[in-house]
């Protein structure tokens, strides 16, 4: 061997701490799982048998989701224990917004040098998105990028899989004038917006002065601003499940980027418009702030933001009461927050 010759870790990419850093993370991992995973982690793929004698005609239902810039705010506090709950939480959600039950959830994490401590903070909450969510973390890739990210931070992305049967996809088509709305409340800000709350309170790449404002404990809030932000995003499966199979829903909004004024209408059907009141649930004082603080119009908040209503679902006026009391009883804020009118595919907030 000549003594010039180059090794992978000195390009910045060390293979054995990736396989080390697998190693530990097993046990980790075989708490996410579920009796249809065939084998572990540490494969090419993973491997789910689904039970066919469940079903009698099944579709698979899959989606993709990240975190958005909250990211952001986890490296600047190095504070990363939630944010894995957060990418399991927009992948879950969504596919249910389509009646499906989680099967198996797969994560993808980047980072510019692997630092273990910092990725096994992330995985645990993974893994604990993943028990909220009833489903199994089937496998994923850690990939080492020297050169590509600022030092301390590094990109999520996860995928879900579930299943429902196919004459119970909710997909909206069902949507009927006078239906009634019924919202979820949320966990705060969950994972959208995150770039107009950095502009409006001035968190940039200065580190120092980012955790000083990040730090800085807000009254209505009665916590730090960086604790408000780093709320982990809900994950409504258990009890909207439960919700599923005693009721018929006619329709289901994840709330997530572009806010109720971009997410109910796509589920609409034709001739239908929803008419959401505002005034029928409480929003929590970080969207408030926000607005004072960034001065920003109403209507810009209602694209932006989830304010407060993290899923809604549309149901026939007759069931509406019953279901939010089964909502209720499951430990969600419900409240039946608008109705379904004869108009244009549209919202409108009044």
């Amino acid at each position: 061997m000549k003594e010039n010759s180059l090794r992978y870790k000195e390009a910045g990419v060390d293979i054995d701490s990736g396989d080390r850093f697998v190693e530990k993370i097993k046990s980790l991992v075989r708490r996410a799982s579920r009796p249809e995973v065939l084998g572990g982690i540490g494969a090419f793929s993973g491997l789910f048998q689904i039970d066919v004698r469940k079903y009698r005609c099944p579709v698979l239902v899959a989606g993709a989701d990240g975190v958005g810039t909250k990211s952001r705010i986890a490296a600047i506090l190095d504070k990363w224990n939630t944010i894995g709950i957060d990418l399991v939480a927009m992948s879950v959600n969504d596919i249910l917004a389509q009646g499906a039950e989680p099967l198996f959830f797969l994560d993808y994490l980047s980072m510019g040098k692997l630092d273990s401590s910092r990725a096994e903070k992330v995985i645990k909450g993974i893994v604990e998105g993943c028990e909220l969510a009833g489903c199994a973390l089937l496998g994923g890739e850690t990939a080492e990028m020297p050169g590509f990210y600022p030092e301390g931070e590094c990109e999520l992305a996860g995928f879900a899989v579930g299943v429902v049967e196919k004459d119970r996809i909710i997909n909206g088509s069902k949507i009927k004038v006078g239906d009634k709305i019924i919202g979820i409340a949320g966990n705060g800000l969950h994972s959208n917006g995150y770039s107009m709350v950095r502009k409006v309170f001035g968190i940039d790449d200065d580190r120092s002065r980012a955790r000083t404002i990040l730090g800085s404990f807000i009254g209505d809030l009665g916590c730090s601003l960086g604790e408000e932000l780093l709320k982990p995003t809900k994950i409504y499966v258990k009890s909207m499940l439960t919700v599923l199979e005693r009721f018929k829903v006619n329709g289901i909004a994840h709330i997530t980027g572009g806010g109720m004024k971009g997410n109910i209408p796509r589920i609409l059907s034709d001739g239908c418009k929803a008419i959401v009141h505002r005034n029928r649930w409480q929003a929590p004082p970080i969207f408030e702030i926000v607005q004072r603080k960034g001065n920003v119009p109403d209507d810009e908040m209602f694209k932006v933001f989830n304010m407060g209503i993290g899923m809604a679902l549309v149901v026939s006026s007759e069931e509406a009461e019953e279901i939010k009391s089964e909502l209720v009883k499951k430990g969600e804020g419900a409240s039946i927050i608008g109705e379904i009118v004869s108009g244009k595919k549209e919202i409108e907030i009044i």
